[in-house]
């Protein structure tokens, strides 16, 4: 029986269990060879639970964090067993979440007072944009919601080819110009396309390059001033994508996406693929910008809106 109340479908919960399960297994085993011989939390225990956490990609400041938790329980109640260790980590690491994520969202939905609501995607090449545009895009749809796409990567004759394969699957209206065109020009034409269509949401795809950070800060800047001409809060939303299956590299991406521009929500992608899920865990606590999407297999609908009980209880529930 979950600790959490369950508030996904059961085949979301699934999915999400199954995506999970390489993660699960390989920490499972690391936290096993912890406790051996150990019927107490005690020092050693801590010290091996640290080592754990570590090498499990949740970073070694979330991992301090936790383990300072676990010791201010172990302090309160005097004795804990090793066999109450999974509860006390499941429990500490929602509460640590639970500082990042306020409230949570079961389905894909926008705030209805923006209109149409736009979404900035950025990351670097490889870590799933596209493919989360495109998910993203059939999600919105789903909900009854008109969708227009811009692809604002115009770095990569590619990428434009591929957010035009999504936007056919998925139906949707996609404003593009030739490769080499002013990313910020895109953008421009989209949003007064979107304007013109009604449309509820625009995802704008932005160029995956870290070559250079100014360069990258002043495109991105550029591209929200153009876009503020013609709706002016505009971007409502900055979405970093980063591949889970690269743990720490993850770390890296993040921090030099939020020093050139103000991210405001990220989507890791590819963690059915990795045991290295925990970087989740440690990216949401450490940049304090909320995880709002997973992905956790290849499927349309295994993009899933990120919910910190359900994750920890599929990342933690040794009965699945």
């Amino acid at each position: 029986m979950s600790l959490f109340k369950n508030i996904f479908s059961s085949k979301k919960k699934e999915t999400l269990d199954k995506g999970l399960e390489k993660t699960k297994t390989t920490f499972f085993s690391k936290m096993t060879k912890a406790v051996a011989g150990k019927s107490k939390v005690d020092d050693d225990v801590l010290d091996n639970l640290e080592e754990v956490l570590v090498s499990s990609d949740v970073g070694v400041d979330t991992t301090l964090k936790i383990i300072d938790r676990i010791e201010a329980r172990v302090s309160k109640d005097k004795y804990v067993g090793t066999d109450a260790l999974n509860k006390i980590l499941r429990e500490e690491i929602a509460g640590l979440l639970s500082e990042t994520h306020v409230g949570e969202a079961v389905e894909f939905d926008i705030p209805r007072d923006k209109k149409p609501y736009v979404i900035m995607v950025v990351g670097v090449n490889g870590v799933g944009k596209t493919t989360t545009i495109g998910k993203l895009a059939y999600q919105f749809k789903k909900q009854g919601l008109k969708v227009v796409l811009g692809a604002g990567d115009t770095f990569r004759a590619a990428a434009i080819d591929q957010l035009q394969v999504w936007a056919d699957r998925v139906d949707i209206p996609i404003i593009k110009q030739s490769m080499g065109s002013d990313p910020a020009s895109v953008a421009f034409d989209t949003l007064s396309s979107a304007i013109t269509q009604d449309a509820d949401v625009v995802i704008i795809d932005t160029a995956g390059r870290l070559h250079n950070k100014v360069n990258l800060m002043n495109e991105l800047s550029k591209i929200k001033r153009v876009m503020q001409k013609v709706i002016d809060d505009t971007p409502h939303d900055v979405l970093l994508v980063l591949d889970g299956s690269t743990g720490q590299n993850a770390f890296e991406q993040a921090k030099q996406f939020t020093k050139a521009t103000e991210v405001t929500s990220l989507a890791v992608t590819k963690l059915d693929g990795t045991a290295k899920g925990g970087v989740v865990i440690g990216i949401s606590d450490q940049f304090q910008i909320p995880v709002k999407y997973i992905g956790v297999g290849e499927g349309i609908e295994d993009l899933q809106v990120f919910n910190k009980y359900e994750f920890v209880d599929s990342f933690f529930n040794m009965d699945k």
